[in-house]
């Protein structure tokens, strides 16, 4: 699910020069020497974990590329998730950084604000930025400059048993909207069945999801010890005190195993899901259904973004930002969601018939109930160089909380403190 993804994300610096290679003689072309040969550049473009299921796509891709800008190559590399740090860093050291990267928002963020990163809003004109969805692109936008630009993303769905619902006197074909309804749903499913409501994410992002305080406008301060969060958090305490929602469901597996099970009749996940209860719960896979995830109070979708990011230090910045623009151009992001199945970040794209209609599957579905919700969307990041530890800080806290049983003003307390000395260092 979304979740894990994010809580894998990783901190670094690209503070180096880019190591494209250039060639060109600078000599007079054959039958025209009042002029010099065009140079001839070289991007490295790095992506993450695409090979070789996507080869066929980005190899054309590439191709048509090069024939419509016969100075350019492209020199594709691609790294597994967990290497692309080191590599990175090895590159950096040795001054040999890539022209175009492959990053998640966090990372793109946390790199942007240490000034390793082209501003994007600075290269792109009004009609460029404007083909992105406005909360996907604003989500590596700060202090007026952006630092990424957005391509393949993903948003949760809400997946129901579709007996245990109907079992509990509720229409799946109204499900909740908020989550308010979606807490009713969940109390009701208990108490009709005695199966739990829904899975819950034990998260920082959830203090944001509800419009409640979390760091202050400077990124300076920890603002979240309010008696609001304490109050949000002692409603959840008692949704896992009543039976509500499961407590150890922390690990992705173990959501799988109590959905597959019986054991919960709803939960927040993404399209992965559905293949992982297709092979543990066969039976269970047959009475699936996708509906759009409920929003909290701040009304928005927290969508799990990769962009294209050009570093600073470029020798190529035009030849770089060029290509970038082109990988994530609404026609080139159709083509990737159909063969890959994800979400595209660009509003053009997003009206393709490919994304309203659907098989009846509950992939199709899944699909359409996603797609419907693009323009809520947003990536959570904080915009600061210490975001993953924030992240993890406050995380901790709420987890000690609900899986613990700690005294919720005394963890509060703790957690700002230390996000607050994290902030001060």
């Amino acid at each position: 699910m979304i979740s894990l993804l994010l809580a894998s994300m990783m901190m670094v610096g690209l503070l180096a020069a880019c190591g494209s290679s250039s060639s060109g003689n600078g000599e007079a072309a054959p039958g025209d020497e009042g002029k010099k040969a065009e140079e001839q550049v070289t991007v490295e473009f790095w992506t993450i974990s695409l090979q070789p299921t996507f080869n066929d796509y980005f190899n054309k891709l590439i191709t048509d590329y090069e024939a419509q800008n016969p100075n350019v190559k492209i020199d594709w590399k691609d790294y597994p998730y967990d290497a692309v740090l080191n590599k990175l860093m090895t590159n950096i050291a040795g001054g040999e950084a890539p022209d175009v990267v492959n990053l998640n928002t966090e990372l793109a963020n946390q790199m942007g604000t240490k000034g390793a990163l082209v501003d994007l809003n600075q290269e792109l004109t009004a009609e460029q930025k404007a083909a992105y969805f406005p909360g996907i692109y604003s989500s590596t936008e700060m202090g007026g400059q952006a630092y990424a630009l957005p391509w393949y993303t993903g948003l949760p769905v809400l997946f129901l048993n579709k007996d245990l619902v109907e079992k509990a006197g509720l229409n799946p074909d109204t499900p909740p909207q908020t989550k308010q309804e979606l807490n009713e749903w969940g109390r009701q499913i208990k108490e009709k069945t005695g199966a739990y409501g829904y899975i819950f994410t034990m998260e920082a992002r959830t203090l944001l999801e509800e419009n409640l305080p979390f760091l202050s406008e400077d990124y300076k301060k920890a603002t979240f010890n309010t008696p609001e969060v304490e109050e949000y958090v002692n409603e959840n305490l008692q949704l896992l005190n009543d039976g509500v929602i499961p407590k150890d469901i922390i690990n992705y597996d173990k959501q799988v195993q109590y959905f597959a099970s019986e054991q919960v009749a709803m939960s927040l996940s993404s399209s992965p899901f559905i293949n992982k209860i297709k092979t543990a719960a066969p039976d269970v896979y047959e009475k699936m259904i996708a509906v759009p995830s409920p929003v909290g109070k701040a009304g928005i979708r927290y969508s799990n973004t990769m962009n294209l990011v050009v570093p600073a230090a470029t020798s190529h910045k035009k030849e770089a930002v060029d290509f970038a623009v082109f990988v994530t151009n609404a026609a080139n992001q159709l083509e990737f969601s159909k063969i890959a199945n994800t979400l595209p970040s660009t509003v053009e794209t997003a009206k393709d018939p490919f994304f309203s209609e659907n098989d009846g599957t509950l992939e199709g579905v899944a699909k359409t109930v996603s797609a419907v919700s693009l323009d809520k969307a947003e990536d959570f990041y904080i915009g600061v160089e210490s975001a993953k530890d924030v992240n993890q800080a406050v995380t901790k806290a709420l987890q000690t909380i609900y899986l613990n049983g700690a005294d919720v003003k005394k963890t509060l307390d703790e957690a700002e403190a230390e996000v607050n000395k994290i902030l001060g260092d």
